[in-house]
């Protein structure tokens, strides 16, 4: 590593576009961030270490009676900037520079640059990643590639940003001797470069914040916006942000964190995935929130759809967004039969959420922006969201969000196989620097490859029996595993198998799926071994 600040205790692994993105003024405001919020940081991982040690000895969430003013209160958050007045389809991907091309010219509304959940943070994609940030913030992202060029259009869709989450460190910035917290890298760095140049075009720095566990993480970012626009001279509330609730805890806090970032608050986000990743992972040891496979977890499972319905009362409640979840199907055009079947289901999803009152929603492949527009269109006519329609009529108890015991479902030996795969395939995937993966016409990225490690842990760990009588023990997934492994081998082939990191995939999938003790995500003794 080599000191590329004036500062003492400032040191940022080589990279070759290193000095165009941590330039010595850059370097010093996310050091600043960095040193002046790290504590508070780390005290709210202790917190979630804490929650979770009385979850683990039979404790249930419930609405918070401190925060019970605000729950009842008239409070609104600040009016959204115009060009996030319309987000009926918000298209998301990694930061890598051809996607990024073609998610802006998608013709989607609003583009969702990830460098969470499907980028795998590799030097080189975090570092290039910034850069085609900062090309796509001045209008100045082109490609030339294999004899063809990619450029942006005349009208693109607008630019949000999703940095990585609290419980992520970037171990190639180190401040102090120590690795910076990765979501102030990815957002110091992001709005260093791009926030002043976002609104002198008109519009502004905006974010996606995930992985939020209470109201407190929430005042947290807040704060870091706060400190961040006074340190620009940007106008205070210029950020606007989106949370997405992922997690189950979230869910109890949803007024509680709009009230938190009020100034700056775009809205909430039903982070479907992830929620049931955390549903699994936060009751992991509780036999009454074992999930039956994924397939049977659908938004119409009453937690989630107390979850989601949930978030639109409340958002619009305070006159802010609600944002459907991701529509993670990818057409394949070799095969119009599955592409149709997947189109109806997606229709049907996008439907519900444009009648039930989200303002939009989310697709992984620009093959579905139109699906979901029309569904929106229909709903939304020549409006651009629907934030005046109440939902009076949906009342939630903390009994609903918990009730993943009337999910229904099964635990079959095709699940167990699917759930197998998916976490092999993408963990070799994420390991060898791509963090969003298609498989099997779908597309996975860290919170699916969550799920899938989490519910096999779970029917390990309580001795589920399978469909077919079976007990699901950890000699039986080892045993899948090996299957599986012969099944990915057979599909790429020697040459092309060999040439990815699925002996480390295994390595960590066995981790994450058979330790005793729950991991708390898998992106944590994955990024050990990543350059």
């Amino acid at each position: 590593m080599v000191d590329v600040s004036d500062s003492n205790g400032i040191e940022i692994s080589e990279h070759p576009r290193r000095d165009d993105i941590f330039t010595p003024e850059a370097t010093a405001f996310v050091a600043d961030l960095v040193r002046t919020f790290r504590d508070r940081r780390i005290d709210l991982l202790r917190d979630r270490r804490l929650r979770q040690e009385k979850l683990d000895s039979g404790l249930r969430p419930d609405f918070l009676p401190e925060t019970a003013e605000i729950r009842s209160g008239t409070w609104m958050v600040s009016p959204p900037p115009k060009d996030l007045l319309n987000r009926r389809v918000e298209i998301t991907g990694p930061t890598e520079r051809k996607m990024m091309i073609n998610a802006l010219n998608s013709g989607a509304p609003v583009f969702m640059a990830d460098l969470e959940d499907s980028t795998s943070p590799t030097w080189n994609n975090i570092v290039e990643g910034q850069v085609n940030l900062r090309d796509a913030a001045r209008r100045d992202l082109s490609l030339h590639r294999a004899g063809k060029s990619y450029s942006l259009n005349d009208e693109i869709a607008t630019l949000m940003i999703r940095p990585r989450g609290w419980h992520l460190v970037e171990r190639h910035v180190q401040i102090d001797g120590r690795p910076a917290a990765a979501g102030l890298v990815d957002f110091g760095l992001a709005f260093f470069h791009n926030a002043r140049e976002a609104m002198d075009r008109g519009t502004g720095p905006y974010f996606y914040l995930p992985k939020l566990e209470s109201h407190l993480e929430a005042r947290l970012w807040n704060d870091v916006f706060c400190h961040s626009q006074n340190a620009l001279g940007i106008p205070r509330g210029s950020i606007k942000a989106t949370v997405l609730i992922e997690t189950i805890l979230a869910a109890f806090e949803m007024d509680e964190i709009l009230y938190e970032l009020r100034e700056h608050s775009a809205g909430l986000n039903a982070g479907r995935w992830d929620f049931i990743f955390s549903v699994a992972k936060k009751f992991a040891k509780d036999p009454e929130f074992v999930l039956p496979d994924r397939t049977d977890v659908s938004m119409t499972v009453p937690f989630m759809r107390a979850y989601t319905e949930l978030m639109i009362a409340t958002c619009h409640k305070r006159g802010a967004h609600a944002i459907g979840g991701m529509a993670a199907f990818i057409p394949n055009r070799r095969d119009p039969e599955v592409t149709a079947t997947a189109l109806r289901k997606v229709t049907e999803d996008k439907r519900r959420e444009a009648n039930d009152g989200c303002d939009g929603t989310w697709v992984a492949h620009p093959d579905l922006i139109t699906v979901a527009m029309l569904e929106f269109d229909a709903v939304l006519g020549r409006g651009n969201n629907q934030v005046d329609r109440q939902r009076p009529d949906v009342f939630v108890t903390a009994d609903n969000l918990l009730a993943v015991d009337l999910t229904g479902g099964a635990i079959t030996a095709d699940g167990l196989d699917t759930n197998v795969y998916v976490g092999l395939r993408y963990l070799a995937s994420w390991l060898s620097g791509t963090g969003a993966a298609a498989i099997h016409n779908l597309m996975e990225d860290a919170a699916t490859a969550e799920i899938s490690r989490a519910q096999v842990w779970q029917w390990v760990h309580h001795g589920c029996e399978l469909e077919d009588g079976r007990t699901v023990t950890a000699k039986l997934v080892r045993g899948v595993i090996d299957t599986q492994m012969d099944v990915i081998a057979h599909e790429f082939g020697a040459e092309a198998f060999s040439n990815l990191p699925f002996a480390d995939a295994r390595e960590v999938f066995e981790q994450v799926a058979l330790s005793s003790e729950f991991v708390e995500f898998l992106t944590l003794p994955a990024y050990d071994r990543l350059t």
